[in-house]
């Protein structure tokens, strides 16, 4: 038979991987079914072999149930009881599926079930009004993205340079006597740029 009180004491005084202890701080404990998140006699599930806690997966509450008839099983050591939607509902499904046990339990399970549904609301209402998500951009993408637009600049800057030195030439008549084509095509875009220079002149 198991002796709650013997594992207790192993655990208390000598190892277990969920302790956590901190100075000046209480000693926590990191397994997922402890309904308190305290080391302590009355909260660990491992010393108690009747326990019983609230876990959630996404989003749905179960009431976890752990009796001493099947600790002899631990692959079906913990039975699990799916809460309702409604707080109320599952509220008095707590109450009655341990009307029995200790106070201590019952008190925590029923505190947990509030905590837990107060952040679950919380959660919704939080995904309901995000206006955007912040995305971190890694360095080097970024600093490759900077080369990319310099290079880019640098090229329009070319274009733009290449493109004005032709139009000079075409208005001084240099292409006319090696290609045989009407500048009239041109004139628009050449009085085009004289018109801006001559705003930026003013300027």
């Amino acid at each position: 038979m198991q002796s709650d009180e013997v594992v207790w004491q192993i655990i208390n005084h000598g190892h277990c991987s969920y302790k956590i202890k901190e100075e000046q701080a209480p000693t926590f404990c990191r397994n997922a079914y402890n309904v308190t998140g305290l080391c302590n006699r009355s909260s660990c599930p491992l010393a108690n072999s009747n326990y019983s806690t609230i876990l959630e997966q996404n989003g749905i509450l179960f009431l976890c149930l752990k009796s001493v008839e099947r600790a002899h099983t631990p692959a079906a050591m913990w039975q699990l009881v799916r809460l309702n939607e409604n707080y109320d509902e599952a509220f008095h499904q707590v109450s009655k599926a341990l009307e029995y046990w200790p106070k201590f339990l019952v008190h925590k399970n029923k505190q947990r079930l509030t905590k837990i549904t107060q952040y679950l609301i919380r959660g919704r209402n939080l995904a309901k009004n995000t206006k955007g998500k912040i995305v971190s951009i890694p360095k080097k993408e970024k600093k490759k993205e900077e080369r990319s637009e310099g290079k880019a600049q640098m090229a329009a800057r070319i274009d733009s340079s290449i493109e004005q030195e032709l139009l000079k030439r075409l208005k001084s008549g240099l292409y006319d006597d090696i290609y045989s084509f009407s500048s009239s095509k041109y004139e628009g875009e050449i009085i085009e740029q004289e018109q801006i220079q001559g705003k930026a002149q003013m300027a």
